[in-house]
């Protein structure tokens, strides 16, 4: 049984919520998000509120309303307050620099690494060092952060690479003579 599909989901002001057949659009100040529901599962608007009910009692319904509640919960948050992640680099001569959609990454490879930041995401670098990636879908900004800590991550014996910024990095011992 689902603990999470039960709750339902307050719609902060400023963000609106429509239903079009299987189609729910989240819109707030920071843009709009869209997700077909299945036919397991059914959404309304009561009272300021999203509910997501269950239509049937099978295995794949029951799984279906606890992360459709979740994905509609992490929709309205990110049209209202946004995500973010940071990401850290740490190696000698390694630095980022944002310009407009594209991302320039020096990582000590004989060539700088470009990487096309898509629509709906922002890419900033405060510190030529740090990396923060922001945006209204918290799907979106994972890849985007996965995808740029793909280019290079983090190694175990030095720490060099790229790595998230509350992520811990298990060091192991180097070789002894």
């Amino acid at each position: 049984m689902s603990r999470v599909g039960k709750y339902p989901v307050p719609v902060p002001a400023g963000v609106t919520v429509t239903m079009a057949g299987k189609t729910v659009s989240v819109k707030g100040k920071l843009g709009e998000l869209k997700i077909n529901t299945t036919d397991d599962v059914e959404a309304s608007v009561t009272d300021g509120k999203v509910w997501v009910k269950v239509l049937n009692e099978s295995k794949r319904a029951r799984a279906q309303w606890g992360t459709t509640r979740a994905t509609l919960k992490n929709m309205v948050k990110g049209v209202s307050e946004g995500y973010k992640k940071t990401l850290d680099m740490t190696g000698v001569g390694y630095k980022a620099q944002a310009q407009g959609k594209k991302l320039n990454l020096n990582l000590g490879f004989s060539h700088d690494v470009v990487y096309e930041v898509p629509d709906g995401i922002e890419v900033k670098t405060p510190v030529p060092v740090q990396i923060e990636i922001s945006g209204a879908d918290r799907q979106r900004v994972g890849q985007v952060a996965a995808e740029i800590r793909a280019f290079k991550p983090p190694e175990p014996y030095k720490g060099k690479g790229i790595r998230y910024s509350d992520e811990t990095i298990l060091r192991k011992e180097g070789k002894k003579k």
